[in-house]
Parts: C-alpha cells; sequence; structure tokens
C-alpha cells in the first residue's frame, strides 16, 4: 500500500492544483445557471447571500472533501474505505455514479456551446428576435445528427484532456484553458458595460434590495453555493488525493471559493446590463443563454464576434468541470480496478457517451421520458436534488463527527500549520452545513 501512495499521481506545482480545482467548480453553473437564478431572485441581494454561503458553507465541505481525498490519497470510493471502511464507501459509490450520471447530461450541453460558436458565424446573427433564435434552438436541439456529432466532438476532448494524466492532461491544459477564460471574460464585461443603457443592469446587480428576500431566495443561494463548487460529487476528494503533504489546503480552498464567485461575479456583469440594455427580462430563465442572448448580440455591432466569445467562454467553462468529473471515474478504475490511464479513459468514455445518447436524442429528436420528465432532465433532477445533496450530506457527518481527528491532522500538516478557524469550521460542519443541504433537499423535492 505504501508503494501504490509512493506511485500515485501529483500536481506538478500549486498553481497547477489551484487552476484545475477552480476549473471543476467553474462551470456551467456559474456562466448559464448563476445569472438566471440571481435575476429570478431581485439580483443584488441574492448576490450578498450567495457571497457569504459560498465562503461560509461552500467553503467548509469543499475543505472536508479535499481533506479527505488527501488523507487516503483514494479515488472516491477508496478513500472511505481507506479512512473508516463499513458502510461508508457507499458515500463514494455515490460522487462516482454522480461523476458518471453529470458527465452522460453535463458533455450533451458542452457539445450545445461549442456547436454555438460556430453557429454564431453561420446564421445565428441574423435572427433578431428571441422568438426566431427559440426556433433555430429546438431544430438544432431536435435535430439527432448535430447534437449527436457536438456531443461526441466534446466527449473526444475531454477523454484526450484526462487520457494524459493529471500532469501533463489536467494541469496543463487548466493552465492554457483558465487564464483563457478570465482573458474572454474580462473582453465581454468591458463590451457589456460600454452598452448603451447598461447602468440600469449594473443597478439591478450591484445595488442590494433586502426587502425582497424571502426564503426560496436563501434556499436559492445555498443550492447555487452548493453546486456551483462541485461539492458532492467526488471530484474535490479525488483532487485532494493528488495533494501533496505540505500544501496549505484551507488557503487553498479559500483561493478556488473565491476564483469561483469571481467567475459568477463577473458573469452578471455580463448579463445584466446585456439584458437591461436591450429590455430583456432578466429572469428569463434557462433560455437566457441559448435564446434571448443570441438574439441580443444580433442587434449588437460586431455581434457575430461578442457571441462566439460568450460561446467560447461557456464552451471553457464546460470543459474544464467535465474534465473533472470524468478524472473521477478514471481515477476509480485505476485504483479499484487496476486499468491503465489509457484503458480508463477510453473505456470509460465510451460508457459515458452511450450513457448520454438518450439524454442529447430526449430534447425533441426522440422525445424519451423518465418520470414525467425528458431524459435529461430526469437525470439532472436525480442527480441534484437525490444523490448529490445526499452525498454531500454525509461527507459533513463523516468529517464532522466519525474521523475527525485524522482529518484535523491532516489539515494542520499534522501540526505544522495552525488553523485558526478550526472550531468554527467544526461547528458548521457538524450542524450548519447539514441543516442547510436538508433545506436543499426539501426544497428540490419538492
Amino acid at each position: 500500500m505504501k508503494q501504490e501512495k509512493m506511485e500515485r499521481e501529483q500536481w506538478g506545482s500549486r498553481i497547477g492544483f489551484l487552476l484545475a480545482s477552480a476549473g471543476s467548480a467553474i462551470g456551467l453553473g456559474n456562466i448559464w445557471r448563476f445569472p438566471y437564478i440571481t435575476g429570478k431572485n431581485g439580483g443584488a441581494a441574492f448576490l450578498v447571500i450567495y457571497i457569504a454561503l459560498a465562503f461560509t458553507i461552500g467553503a467548509s465541505v469543499m475543505l472536508a472533501e479535499f481533506a479527505i481525498g488527501r488523507a487516503a490519497k483514494k479515488n472516491a470510493v477508496g478513500a472511505f474505505r481507506e479512512l473508516k471502511g463499513g458502510v461508508w464507501p457507499l458515500v463514494g459509490w455515490m460522487g462516482l455514479a454522480v461523476a458518471f450520471i453529470i458527465l452522460s447530461y453535463y458533455a450533451v450541453i458542452g457539445g450545445w456551446t461549442f456547436a454555438y460558436i460556430f453557429k454564431s458565424f453561420t446564421g445565428l446573427m441574423s435572427l433578431h428576435d428571441t422568438s426566431a433564435a427559440q426556433d433555430s434552438f429546438l431544430g438544432f436541439i431536435a435535430n439527432p445528427t448535430q447534437v449527436l456529432l457536438a456531443f461526441f466532438v466534446f466527449m473526444l476532448m475531454v477523454v484526450l484532456v484526462v487520457y494524459k494524466g493529471v500532469g501533463q492532461g489536467i494541469e496543463r491544459a487548466s493552465k492554457i484553458l483558465m487564464p483563457g477564460l478570465f482573458i474572454v471574460l474580462l473582453v465581454l464585461v468591458t463590451r457589456a458595460l460600454t452598452l448603451p443603457g447598461a447602468s440600469k443592469g449594473i443597478a439591478f446587480y450591484l445595488k442590494p434590495d433586502f426587502s425582497k428576500v424571502t426564503g426560496s431566495t436563501i434556499i436559492d443561494a445555498l443550492g447555487q453555493a452548493f453546486y456551483s463548487l462541485s461539492l458532492g460529487m467526488g471530484i474535490l476528494i479525488t483532487f485532494g488525493s493528488y495533494i501533496g503533504k505540505n500544501e496549505n489546503i484551507p488557503k487553498s480552498v479559500v483561493t478556488v471559493t473565491f476564483l469561483d464567485t469571481l467567475v459568477a461575479f463577473l458573469a452578471g456583469l455580463i448579463i445584466f446590463p446585456t439584458v437591461f440594455a436591450f429590455g430583456i427580462d432578466a429572469g428569463a430563465g434557462p433560455g437566457l443563454t441559448f435564446i434571448t442572448l443570441p438574439a441580443v448580440f444580433s442587434k449588437m455591432w460586431g455581434g457575430m464576434v461578442w457571441s462566439a466569445l460568450f460561446f467560447v467562454l461557456l464552451f471553457i467553462a464546460a470543459l474544464t468541470s467535465s474534465v473533472s468529473l470524468f478524472e473521477v471515474v478514471v481515477s476509480y478504475c485505476k485504483d479499484e480496478l487496476g486499468w491503465s490511464r489509457g484503458k480508463s479513459s477510453l473505456l470509460m468514455g465510451t460508457a459515458i457517451f452511450l450513457f448520454g445518447v438518450p439524454s442529447a436524442l430526449s430534447q425533441g429528436a426522440y422525445p424519451i421520458n423518465l418520470f414525467g420528465k425528458s431524459f435529461l432532465d430526469a437525470m439532472d433532477w436525480m442527480c441534484n436534488n437525490i444523490l448529490l445533496t445526499t452525498g454531500g450530506l454525509l461527507i459533513c457527518l463523516f468529517v464532522g463527527w466519525v474521523v475527525t481527528d485524522r482529518i484535523k491532522d491532516d489539515i494542520s500538516n499534522k501540526g505544522r500549520l495552525n488553523f485558526a478557524l478550526m472550531s468554527p469550521w467544526l461547528l458548521i460542519l457538524r450542524f450548519l452545513a447539514p441543516i442547510a443541504i436538508v433545506m436543499i433537499m426539501w426544497s428540490g423535492l419538492r
């Protein structure tokens, strides 16, 4: 076992680990989901609550997951077996299932973002109203050849990155993609803020009115913080297993949470000035991305460039998150089944693609329903409302009550690091985070 731990892959640098971890957290949830959830909940007040919850409850659970991974030096399933055994590896199995299932439909949407980069230059900008943009989008997702090809190409890119390994694949890709993401973000923010009429959107986004806050606002903010940071998916445990023993994990958690929150914040600075400048409803829902915004971009000077840049941004966010999800599955196959990284990547990439075909086709080509929802929506509902939240809840209980001393020892680097917030962190993990997660679960199941 000691020999296995010595040979385990590690991050080549701290910046590589931070960028890869930030990439795992920064995804479609930041750029697609965050703006319309914020718009639905009244803007600035929701933003303030979301940031507060991300840096308290969200960061606390993230620290627990990183520490589990580093303490055990194992994949999501093996980590629980290494630290305690018994029934606890079932938590890892949940994380593994979540990663597999989410990637199967997340990569479908990633394929949409990839296709829309090119569509920005091939007719999309001729659609000047939302009804025309809606017809175009519905026609695209109902075309089996187009959606399956886009899905396949996106999944192939994910497999190729993970196939190359932790250092040469995930870390190297993150060092290229993450700076690129921030550059595109800043370019689009600059354009949005200079639009005539953008000031109304800025005021909506940055001037809080707490009289609009309701119980559902807080629940939505909790859910967004939980999903945005990739908690309960096995990603952070897997990435934590590649961290060196001298890494300051609490400091890294703050950095990753900051980067993740910064991207969501900047995405809002793109969306709200833009939609207010063109008189669009800020809470327009998920269709804001593929329907409303293309119609808005078509009315701007150089619209095809701005549209393409926006979908490049979405594509990068989707790709980095997908790579992280896939690494959870590949790491399990390497550790538990003894497969090589190449074999794990190719076989599991194929399995995830095949499992994702019903999700790709269920949006119009061949309506495939499950529990009264499209196959894609059913998979998303099951993961977000049952598997992911249950896994997150059990992780809190596991670290807060079962292996507390072992994890505290790992976080303090065996006493060499003074983590001043150890007591508040444990309080959150034992009581506040479980209550918050149960609230998310209850809201989702209702």
